[in-house]
């Protein structure tokens, strides 16, 4: 065995930590030391197929050869999920590779490392994000157990329509634009 084999590989482009002879890894991380955004949004998505599918993180992380904890750790964008294992996650949850990235909110995208600058420092809060909430995942499933497509689709133009209903409410209570009404 080699000198260079006995040596762990370590990312190299982030500054040694004082008193440590080892380099660790923020590749990707906000300057903070938090999650990158986008690793967060996809692990999101990662768990809401999971959970719309049904699976455990445990029948996940069998069924691409990792444990549940690797599962956990890719759910919440703590670790990068490789392109190989985006591959392999979008086959056992039978989705494109495209859907981990849908619904992504263009400041979530600004937000990564790579697009930041000193005005973007701050990450959304993930807790206003409707993709996140258990509430969402809970009717989704809901939706998805009523058998007949004719009644899921009126059930979702309803949905639709009190919302437009609602937001159209709100613009109308909203003083700027009853000022720009009264003008």
């Amino acid at each position: 065995m080699t000198d260079s084999e006995d040596i762990a590989v370590i990312d190299c482009d982030e500054d040694e930590d004082e008193g440590s002879s080892l380099k660790r890894s923020r590749r990707g991380r906000l300057p903070s030391g938090k999650p990158n955004p986008v690793d967060v949004h996809v692990g999101g998505r990662v768990r809401l197929r999971r959970t719309l599918l049904g699976l455990s993180q445990e029948k996940l992380g069998e069924a691409i050869g990792l444990t549940f904890q690797q599962v956990q750790k890719y759910e919440r964008g703590a670790n990068r999920i490789g392109a190989s294992r985006l591959y392999d996650l979008s086959r056992v949850l039978e989705v494109p590779v495209s859907f981990f990235f849908e619904d992504m909110d263009p400041q979530t995208a600004a937000l990564s490392p790579r697009n930041m600058t000193p005005e973007t420092t701050e990450i959304s809060n993930s807790e206003n994000d409707p993709m996140s909430k258990r509430e969402t995942l809970e009717l989704v499933r809901t939706y998805y157990r009523i058998p007949d497509p004719v009644v899921r689709r009126r059930i979702y133009e309803l949905a639709k329509a009190v919302a437009i209903s609602c937001e159209a409410l709100e613009q109308a209570q909203d003083p700027a634009t009853l000022h720009e009404q009264a003008n």
